[in-house]
């Protein structure tokens, strides 16, 4: 089991002497799976455990927050994907404007001399860090003959003739390009979350949802889509998601809402895993409840109807 570290002073001696790796790892898509194979290698052949080290928030998300990216995958969803890559220790740095201001020096002597014992670091040839990103790979690898610990380049991952890459991957996401973006994240899409109370007003229209409770304000899709419903212990169930705003009631605040087929069970407090197979349609504002609920009944016989035809 990959143990999870939050913050330095949760590091310890024993934390000591490992084989590094730094970056967001949003999706652990398959270029990321490639650099962590790589981790596990030298980990194997030094002896000592891998580390990944992530941030959180992500960097964009406090420079730039309203041009801040979907997430491919929130912190719950990344522990394991990480852990299922067989990543030994996961540190989790709390990203502000006190950790930006560090100079590229402070953060190598902190951070990988002083709390890691860093003996070997694998990082993108481009990978800045920093105050005003001013370190940069040289920096690092001049450090490494100082202090004794070896530095990797990784390199470009392409899938085809396409460099595989958190940015590439959102952008199929956001248009429903579900497969492309599962070549590249190297499995089907998913998002998950726990099941929270809602306003029950599909009890109402005649289609239950569970409400599960969005892990980021913006998500990477949007609009109406054909799920299957995994709960750890139970077989996988089918459904109709809608992921949005809900412009025909609120629209405050993002929703996730599923209607699980031929189910009734309290999904209260579970957690659901929703895989992401096709989009019915976009989210749309409707002229009154009646119309919402005529739409949200196709829904149901067209997802019904992808999952009779697949």
């Amino acid at each position: 089991m990959i143990e999870v570290i939050r913050n330095a002073y949760n590091l310890r001696p024993k934390h000591h002497n490992c084989v590094v790796t730094i970056g967001n790892f949003d999706g652990v898509h398959r270029g990321h799976q490639a650099v962590l194979a790589g981790l596990r290698a030298k980990s194997q052949e030094l002896g000592v455990p891998s580390l990944v080290m992530i941030f959180e928030p992500l960097p964009r998300e406090v420079f730039g927050k309203d041009t801040a990216p979907a997430r491919i995958s929130s912190l719950r969803e990344k522990v394991r994907l990480l852990e299922a890559q067989s990543v030994d220790r996961l540190l989790v740095v709390r990203f502000n404007q006190q950790f930006a201001n560090q100079s590229p020096r402070d953060f190598i002597q902190h951070w990988l001399i002083d709390s890691l014992g860093a003996k070997h670091l694998v990082v993108g040839d481009d990978f800045r860090f920093g105050h005003k990103a001013a370190g940069d790979y040289a920096l690092l690898a001049q450090a490494g003959e100082q202090h004794g610990f070896s530095v990797e380049p990784t390199h470009s991952y392409l899938s085809g003739d396409s460099r595989v890459s958190s940015t590439r991957i959102r952008e199929y996401l956001a248009a429903a390009n579900f497969d492309a973006a599962e070549e590249m994240l190297g499995r089907a899409f998913s998002w998950s979350g726990r099941v929270v109370h809602g306003d029950k007003l599909g009890r109402t229209l005649g289609f239950p949802t569970a409400n599960l409770k969005p892990s980021r304000k913006i998500m990477p899709v949007k609009g109406v889509f054909a799920v299957s419903v995994r709960e750890a212990g139970q077989p996988d169930r089918k459904g109709v998601c809608n992921v949005g705003h809900r412009p025909s009631v609120d629209g405050l605040r993002p929703r996730v809402e599923v209607n699980v087929f031929d189910v009734e069970r309290d999904y209260y407090g579970k957690h659901l895993e929703l895989v992401f197979h096709t989009r019915l349609r976009e989210e749309k504002k409707f002229e009154n409840l009646q119309a919402l609920q005529s739409a949200i009944t196709k829904d149901a016989e067209n997802a019904r109807e992808y999952f009779n035809n697949s």
